[in-house]
């Protein structure tokens, strides 16, 4: 990566190679933060800076936002500014101004927040807007402290404005993809929530403990970020043809008979014929969650009797996890078991219900899980005492 020194005017020629080289590393990127991430560690590489901030506007908040900040002291810390704030990086995204500041101690408009919880103290600062391709302010490049210790001038100005232009478009796409993104997992979730709510009393936990359980499983079995992110999205939607069932059996607080348990069995087959042909990732993980979620090692399970491998690994990994919650869950049907009691339950039918597989990362990853429940019991026995001293 080439670096561009303030004391030298860029030519053509290397105009061309940054806008090359930087579009190369930006491009085909549409997760927001690594995309955030490269660009800001190609801007403090290029300008050869102590420190590169990229703040993001949050319309609905009214705030600048950035959890990209590549310099000491900064790293995985999210930082939040009033849009309408009178520090320069505010000034910036409000004005679509630029602002370079050879001392920044004793400009009235560097705010030093930032630098009093870090042990990083600004000296010089040059901040540009980050503009899509209508003109529009869609946040702040943020740079400080040259390593040669020289302000920042007009040729710093230019490159970190035309690395802004670049950045801009590649940014808004992966704002999009990322508002998409979000709107179909709060979609799938709550899908999940009409299925679960009926015969639950805790929803929200149910799918959150499932969700996370499967993520660890996931994780445990040598499964990457990714796809265990897919996985754990996937998972609250395992039950969903349950809306498909009657009141009178979902929520019968005895036994069910052998023909009411047969109409139970067909949530199955209902959840399947939901998620049919889905075209997502998710979606595609979820239909084979929902249809055979209930199939069993052993080939005893319904609703077509798969054995081993021949059941999907999506379902056999939340098989593990909607069992142990479910048994910690209360039910109108049964009371809420221990953890532990649980947790051996698990164990035992290891080779019979289960994956032996799973089963051996569920017992690796046990102790974060016993910790989670822990903290469920607890909060649950707080909300109750405050009922009742209320």
């Amino acid at each position: 990566m080439q670096r561009f020194q303030s004391g030298n005017k860029l030519t053509a020629e290397q105009k061309l190679k940054l806008l090359v080289e930087f579009g190369t590393r930006t491009s085909g990127e549409i997760r927001l933060d690594k995309l955030l991430d490269i660009i800001a560690q190609q801007i403090s590489t290029m300008l050869d800076v102590g420190r590169c901030t990229i703040y993001l506007k949050d319309i609905e908040k009214n705030e600048l936002w950035s959890k990209i900040a590549h310099g000491r002291g900064l790293e995985h810390t999210e930082i939040r500014l009033p849009l309408n704030g009178n520090n320069a990086v505010s000034i910036v995204a409000r004005t679509g101004e630029v602002l370079n500041f050879p001392n920044a101690y004793e400009d009235p408009r560097f705010s030093m927040d930032v630098d009093m919880v870090t042990d990083f103290r600004t000296h010089t600062m040059l901040a540009v807007p980050l503009k899509n391709n209508s003109g529009k302010v869609l946040g702040v490049f943020q740079v400080a402290n040259k390593s040669d210790g020289t302000p920042f001038d007009k040729n710093d100005e230019g490159i970190l404005t035309l690395l802004a232009t670049l950045a801009g478009s590649s940014i808004e796409i992966a704002k999009l993809y990322q508002d998409v993104h979000v709107a179909q997992l709060e979609t799938i979730y709550r899908l999940a929530v009409t299925a679960e709510y009926r015969d639950q009393q805790d929803t929200r936990a149910h799918l959150k403990n499932i969700s996370i359980i499967s993520y660890l499983l996931a994780r445990a079995l040598g499964m990457g970020t990714k796809d265990s992110e897919l996985i754990k999205n996937a998972s609250p939607l395992h039950d969903i043809g349950k809306v498909a069932l009657a009141d009178t059996i979902l929520l019968k607080p005895g036994k069910l008979t052998a023909e009411e348990f047969e109409v139970m069995k067909s949530h199955t087959i209902y959840g399947g014929r939901i998620l049919e042909g889905a075209h997502s990732k998710v979606l595609k993980i979820a239909h084979k969650m929902s249809l055979y979620h209930h199939e069993k090692w052993n080939g005893k399970g319904y609703p077509h009797g798969l054995k081993g491998e021949e059941i999907p690994l999506e379902a056999r990994i939340i098989t593990v996890a909607d069992v142990f919650d479910a048994l910690c869950q209360f039910r109108v049907y049964k009371q809420a078991w221990k953890t532990d009691e649980a947790y051996e339950y698990i164990l035992a039918q290891s080779g019979q219900s289960f994956d032996p597989r799973i089963v051996a990362a569920f017992k690796k990853i046990y102790p974060s899980i016993r910790k989670l429940y822990s903290h469920i019991s607890v909060n649950q026995a707080n909300v109750k005492s405050a009922m009742q001293s209320g």
